[in-house]
């Protein structure tokens, strides 16, 4: 490798380095005040939002579970107990080399490579694990999968809680928490204080004896857009690092608090917006090229929810806290109502929209956004169940993205955007349409592909996204934990449970990749890397809180009957 200068990255840009020889920093890592046993969480502070008992949680398990089931249970009934118990490793020590102690009970023998894979991607910065890479990807062309990429790490990290590994964790945040204080340039324009980056990289001068991390923002993406969804999955992240160790050390750091601050201060600036959504560009997101998902992205607008109702857990109620708590909730209510009302499909709105009335210019309209009953794609019309319904991919003036993504109707469950009766209409779907959007290889990661025109015209002929490969109609095993964690949280484990047997049947066999194409996704996915990261986190992830369900507790929010608005319709979405 080439001589680096440490403190010189790309574009030119002086950067605050992170060498070996700067010792002001070994403070990040002091992890003495980890305890061996997790403490329950002070709740003086967070008792208005989340985290009551997931008491109300059904959890129908197979007879040979039931005395897993019988500790769940038990464990429920406690209602301050509010972190996800951390169960150190069976085997080995200090922690099993496979991880698969959680499992021992007849593990599958995925479980063992899985971890193996896993821990040979973790990446280590000054002799500390900071977070896993893309890909164990042995090409020639590694592109950016050998970088640690935000949303990627989610998985990982959440598999390492559960293991009981929370370090890697802490150091994660703490990490991409400091790459969030850089400067941030594209070309001549600089971005938000608050933005987070998309990924990161430790580049190793041996000549020198430094390691100096290397972040993008943006500006080595495809398009050269900038995340949006990183500084939310950052937060949702630390919410999660909270209530699996007890440890409300590290979101209570000056630093912690001031890094939520700046990426809700991002999101609730006061502007032009009519909505209480996000306005984003394409590829701002897991989907990073051109999709048609410019706008309001389910995604986006899912994700933004969570991050609120985590920050209202996280941030104290000092003076810049209690503020911007104050703006949350404000922005909580109104963005419930837009969503359950406007974003929210099923065959009774599928039918309204169908007997639409247009050009209506008065505060009593019902079709607000002036959608045009022929715009109505006629495979939706087949598509939706009776029973059953989802969020919809994208609204706005005169358009309405019918497609199903898969990301954003799963954190609407999570999140408690969607209602109970939502999120079991959304797992009816999902069942009532088994061999479109699991197939042979789940998940899909929308539906359904876009082809031919409409193909040229939204993706530009974008040779990656053909129709059924990659982000349009590909089928992403990542997809797994959501699906488990969403079918724990309505009472489907059976669901999960069934498509995991699915994966099971090809997925270690195949490599472990990234992507699947084809209609049933039973092709491996035409430029997709092997040994994907998050393909084996997803799994390890979804088979972990199968065995134990109270890990969902770490990644799911119950709703807020506070923030519960009246599911009416009105004149304007602030009502």
């Amino acid at each position: 490798m080439s001589t680096l200068n440490p403190d010189v990255l790309q574009n030119g840009s002086v950067k605050n380095s992170d060498s070996i020889n700067d010792s002001h920093e070994l403070d990040e890592y002091d992890f003495s005040r980890f305890v061996d046993r997790p403490r329950l969480l002070n709740l003086e502070r967070q008792r208005s939002c989340d985290e009551r008992s997931l008491n109300d949680l059904p959890v129908p398990f197979s007879p040979h579970q039931s005395s897993r089931a019988d500790n769940f249970g038990r464990a429920l009934d406690n209602p301050d107990s509010v972190y996800s118990p951390i169960k150190k490793s069976g085997c080995n020590t200090p922690m099993s080399h496979f991880g698969y102690g959680m499992m021992a009970s007849d593990p599958h023998p995925m479980i063992a490579e899985a971890w193996d894979d896993l821990r040979r991607a973790l990446v280590f910065f000054r002799g500390q694990p900071v977070g896993t890479i893309a890909a164990l990807d042995n090409s020639d062309e590694k592109l950016n999968y050998d970088q640690v990429f935000v949303r990627d790490f989610v998985p990982s990290a959440l598999a390492f809680l559960m293991n009981g590994e929370p370090e890697v964790v802490k150091n994660f945040l703490l990490k991409t928490l400091r790459l969030q204080g850089w400067e941030k340039k594209i070309d001549r324009f600089q971005l938000g204080e608050g933005v987070m980056p998309a990924s990161f990289k430790v580049l190793h001068d041996p000549i020198r004896n430094t390691e100096t991390l290397m972040a993008d923002f943006g500006e080595s993406a495809i398009g050269r857009v900038a995340p949006v969804d990183s500084g939310f999955w950052w937060i949702i992240l630390l919410r999660a690092y909270t209530k699996s160790t007890g440890d409300t050390s590290l979101a209570d750091k000056p630093e912690c608090q001031n890094g939520i601050r700046l990426i809700l201060s991002l999101c609730l600036s006061e502007g032009f917006d009519t909505f209480p959504t996000l306005l984003c560009a394409d590829g701002c997101s897991m989907i990073d090229r051109r999709m048609g998902v410019y706008g309001y992205p389910i995604e986006i607008q899912a994700l933004f929810f969570m991050a609120l109702r985590c920050a209202m857990l996280l941030l104290k109620h000092d003076g810049p806290g209690k503020e911007l708590i104050e703006r949350i909730v404000k922005r909580l209510h109104a963005l419930t109502y837009h969503m359950r009302n406007y974003f929210w499909l099923d065959l009774k709105q599928l039918n309204d929209i169908y007997r639409y009335k247009t050009e209506e210019y008065s505060h009593t309209a019902v079709n607000k956004f002036n959608v045009m009953p022929d715009s109505l794609p006629d495979w939706v019309m087949d598509f939706m169940p009776v029973h059953g319904g989802y969020f919809i991919g994208n609204i706005g003036p005169s358009h309405m993205d019918f497609r199903w993504f898969c990301l954003g109707n799963c954190i609407a469950i999570l999140s408690s955007l969607a209602t109970q009766e939502q999120s079991s209409a959304i797992m009816d779907l999902i069942e009532s349409r088994w061999e479109e959007l699991v197939g042979a290889m789940p998940l899909k990661v929308c539906y359904p592909a876009i082809e031919n025109h409409e193909w040229r015209i939204v993706t530009g002929s974008d040779p990656k996204n053909t129709r059924w490969s990659y982000h349009n109609g590909g089928s992403w095993p990542v997809l797994l934990w959501l699906l488990t964690a969403a079918c724990i949280k309505t009472g489907r484990p059976q669901i999960a449970r069934r498509a995991i047997e699915l994966a099971e049947t090809r997925l270690s066999k195949d490599g472990w990749p990234e992507y699947y194409d084809g209609k049933l996704g039973r092709y491996i996915g035409k430029q997709a890397r092997k040994h994907q990261t998050w393909s084996v986190a997803g799994y390890l992830v979804a088979k972990m809180m199968l065995e134990d369900p109270s890990h969902l507790g770490m990644i799911a929010i119950e709703e807020d009957k506070h923030l519960k608005p009246v599911l009416r319709r009105s004149s304007s979405w602030t009502a």
